[in-house]
């Protein structure tokens, strides 16, 4: 079977190229493979199972990798513009600038590209593409042959291989000369020494976080820390872990209450030993208890500074991360200095890559998303301008 369009991935950059397709007025036979038994599984999981699909503060510091200067012009669009194209539903965005759909369900945003591509394209699922030759002949795993006037690779990272994306499908184009540049997981959770937060598991607390390695500061951010029997979760560690790619020496420093000033916190502690408080629940009601004993015990000292410089300077090693089965994102892949600006293979004409396949990472909070979408798009724009 010829394709005019073969789109090797049925996540979220997929199915944007594909939908930008079919509403062209031009009548093409497209058709999507997916290796999973369901298009958009990962989509349906964004912004735990809510749908973060992008962010109202759209500008090129939330982008990261190669040629962050095409990246920013395909991506700093209208924050709603490609959702709202994509979907027929009402967006809505919270305090912190990420939009969602209004319903809160990821899962309906699929329901909504099933039914948009039902019957104007062809989706083979639970099929894996296993080879691509020079003249674009597709071999699949039902072992059948396929072909196609343009590919458009969208075959996502190595980043949570229970949605089919193990990072495998990068060797479809090692043959055409395209390099991965290094592979990290992001947006991961963090293991640390855990020494000093043993009796914290499963506590959540509102730290300002500062990632220093080498005693250089390499990031700094304001969230939940979510202590666990690893090390700390939560969305201020998602933020800060892309940083930590590559670097051995890297240590976290939570501030808890950081909206509070020292001499306040000195001045309260004071006022509490001087009405009899025991030295170990100095802190309870100020802090979280467990929070408030573990601080105190790390500073193995009632001295009132003491206590407060640890609270506000509260040290943890970063020993690693729990890896790319963990990660919402992958740090890197193929590079960006071999794509054109319409996102193009500079080595194979009518080869196209769109989202996380990509040296291309966003910030948490939607900036994915919103890549893999107008990067299919853009993609799609480029087909059809040559048809």
């Amino acid at each position: 079977m010829k394709y005019d369009v073969l789109i090797i991935g049925g996540g979220a950059s997929g199915l944007a190229c594909a939908a930008w397709l079919i509403n062209s007025e031009k009548k093409l036979n497209i058709c999507i493979v997916e290796a999973g038994d369901r298009i958009g599984r990962k989509l349906a999981a964004t912004g735990n199972g809510q749908g973060n699909v992008s962010n109202l503060d759209l500008n090129a510091e939330h982008f990261h990798g190669g040629n962050t200067k095409l990246v920013s012009q395909i991506a700093c669009t209208d924050p709603f513009y490609a959702c709202n194209f994509l979907f027929d539903c009402i967006f809505t965005a919270d305090e912190k600038g990420r939009i969602y759909p209004s319903g809160r369900q990821a899962s309906a945003l699929c329901d909504g590209f099933i039914r948009r591509l039902k019957d104007k394209c062809e989706i083979l699922l639970s099929t894996k593409v296993t080879d691509i030759d020079e003249e674009f002949n597709v071999k699949l795993s039902s072992n059948t042959t396929i072909s196609a006037e343009y590919i458009v690779l969208c075959v996502g990272g190595k980043a949570q291989k229970q949605f089919k994306t193990d990072g495998s499908s990068y060797r479809l184009v090692e043959k055409f000369g395209h390099a991965l540049t290094p592979l990290y997981p992001s947006l991961v959770q963090l293991k640390t020494q855990t020494q000093y937060i043993k009796t914290l598991k499963g506590i959540r607390a509102d730290c300002a976080v500062t990632l220093y390695a080498g005693n250089k500061k390499f990031g700094k951010t304001r969230g939940d820390v979510v202590f666990t029997d690893y090390g700390v979760s939560g969305n201020a560690v998602f933020a800060l872990s892309p940083l930590i790619s590559g670097r051995e020496d890297a240590e976290l420093s939570l501030e808890f209450l950081p909206e509070i000033s020292s001499e306040k916190i000195i001045k309260n502690l004071r006022e509490r030993k001087l009405s009899g408080c025991s030295a170990s629940e100095l802190l309870s009601g100020t802090l979280h208890n467990q929070i408030g004993r573990a601080i105190i015990a790390r500073a193995a000292s009632d001295d009132e500074k003491t206590i407060v410089h640890t609270l506000k300077n509260f040290i943890l090693p970063v020993t690693g991360t729990l890896g790319f089965d963990y990660a919402q994102v992958t740090k890197g892949g193929i590079n960006m200095s071999d794509i054109s600006d319409e996102l193009e293979s500079k080595f194979k004409p009518n080869l196209f890559f769109a989202g996380e396949v990509l040296d291309v990472d966003g910030d948490c909070g939607g900036y994915n998303l919103h890549w893999a979408f107008t990067s299919g798009m853009h993609v799609a724009d480029a087909i059809l301008k040559r048809l």
